[in-house]
């Protein structure tokens, strides 16, 4: 049985930045999805918003290219047709009082009861104007604010910006993105710790000996450089998506599936995160740097320079100092330039207290329950059963598939966009980070950064399609632990 399409009320989207990457690779062939599904209202109207100077005719031209080049799957004329005329065009820069009047015009040539949206995809020097010029031109009242990453460079930073949004917005207005979080397999992780018996009793250390989180990725900084080698992997992935996935795994059950009920859980794993500071920051991290190899560039050639203390790659050791999960450590490990392209959380289980079956079975795999983000969505429990056949009692690893894949329905996993965007439409907050759990998250990031600072050594380098440096292997290795392979 398919699933029940539910049109969403009218609303208005102004999206800023509306000519950059962000907006043509995923924002604008998100909402096309969800248009041609049925979802979104055709008196639904989406204003482009960029400095450009476009018109109506022009961004249409821009969105027809962006969906030809982005869009999953073919594009029917007559869809894209009766999408493209939801399209508006407003060309702004922020300093322009013309531009907003403009803007404001645009506003109010709908009713007052309709929903509006304003999405910042634009860099972070951006926010305060745009934040600031909405505020200032009456646009703040009744409409929701979306946000994208990065939300601070530092505790400091990250406090700045939730007091200019807080002044402006009301704190259920205002939608800060990760679309990890909208991935369909970590909606499937809530499902299965939440709506089954099966699992919570086993979720906790007693049972689980560690959890290890995993964003690997094959590729380089590419185009990014000089933002990159500004924040590095630590504050690029570690301070957003590999700490989401870490609160979502670790959260107690919460009182309903409410925005703050949610919400409320994940900030009380990110207070009981135990402190890495100064020598034990050291002890428990690893940075990496991608050198040169296999015809692939180093990350110095990537950014154009010859020197530079930011990581492509962090490991870490976390403890979360709670009853439920005192003694079992997290392990976080995001890198680009690695073997593969993978992303998984992997709940990996304690021994059996007595192994029966030494004299007739090698060593086996601890059990493991494995949530698959990319590239291939779904959720695997690791098992060991007894191999088929004569010859005596042979144990191997069994793998159990407990989520349908979307690749092996032959259909596309849904991009995580088309589900938070419309969520935004629904007034939905229960995917999107709350202030105090940007803030919770930067504190404990500073004085791991602050740790390195003064250390004041270079990163290890590791081989271009490798598992990444070597550190990461003691870091594990010390406490009798192993990563799993990155394939």
């Amino acid at each position: 049985m398919g699933a029940t399409i539910i049109t969403v009320d009218e609303f208005d989207y102004f999206v800023f930045g509306a000519t950059g990457d962000l907006a043509k690779k995923k924002l604008l062939p998100a909402l096309y999805h969800r248009f041609i599904d049925g979802q979104i209202p055709s008196a639904a109207r989406i204003i482009g918003c960029a400095r450009s100077p476009l018109d109506t005719e022009g961004f249409r031209a821009l969105v027809t290219q962006a969906l030809s080049d982005n869009a999953s799957g073919p594009i029917a004329p007559a869809s894209l047709s009766a999408f493209l005329a939801l399209l508006v065009y407003q060309t702004i820069d922020v300093g322009n009082p013309s531009d907003w009047h403009q803007l404001v015009t645009i506003v109010n040539q709908t009713r007052d009861d309709r929903i509006t949206v304003f999405y910042l995809s634009v860099g972070p020097s951006l926010f305060e104007p745009i934040v600031k010029g909405l505020k200032e031109h009456g646009l703040n009242h009744t409409s929701r604010l979306v946000l994208e990453k990065p939300l601070g460079f530092d505790l400091a930073s990250a406090t700045h910006l939730n007091n200019l949004l807080r002044e402006s917005f009301d704190e259920s207005r205002i939608y800060r993105i990760d679309h990890y979080l909208g991935k369909e397999t970590v909606q499937n992780l809530m499902a299965l710790r939440f709506a089954n018996i099966l699992f919570e009793p086993l979720w906790n250390a007693h049972y689980i000996d560690h959890v290890q989180i995993t964003a690997a990725e094959t590729l380089g900084v590419e185009g990014r450089g000089g933002y990159y080698d500004r924040s590095g992997a630590l504050r690029d992935m570690v301070q957003n998506h590999l700490l989401q996935l870490l609160c979502l795994s670790a959260m107690e059950p919460p009182a309903s599936f409410d925005a703050d009920s949610v919400r409320d859980e994940k900030l009380k794993v990110l207070q009981s995160l135990e402190p890495l500071t100064d020598q034990r920051a050291l002890d428990n991290s690893v940075r990496g740097q991608y050198r040169e190899g296999d015809g692939m560039a180093s990350y110095l050639s990537d950014i154009d320079k010859e020197h530079s203390q930011s990581e492509s790659y962090v490991a870490l050791r976390a403890n979360i100092n709670n009853w439920r999960w005192a003694g079992t450590p997290f392990y976080l490990r995001t890198g680009k330039r690695l073997r593969a392209k993978m992303m998984e959380i992997s709940l990996v289980f304690r021994k059996t207290p007595h192994f029966i079956f030494n004299h007739v079975a090698a060593p086996i795999q601890p059990n493991a329950l494995v949530i698959r983000l990319q590239p291939d969505e779904g959720i695997d429990i690791e098992i060991t059963t007894k191999q088929p056949g004569h010859g005596g009692m042979r144990l191997h690893n069994t793998v159990l598939e407990t989520a349908e894949a979307p690749h092996k329905a032959n259909r596309p996993a849904p991009d995580a966009y088309q589900r938070l965007l419309l969520d935004v439409v629904r007034g939905d907050q229960t995917l999107f980070m709350r202030g105090d759990e940007v803030e919770a998250a930067w504190s404990w990031i500073d004085p791991i950064i602050a740790a390195w600072r003064d250390a004041d050594y270079p990163p290890e380098i590791y081989a271009p399609a490798s598992e990444g440096p070597r550190g990461a292997v003691g870091l594990m290795s010390k406490e009798g632990r192993v990563w799993r392979e990155i394939q």
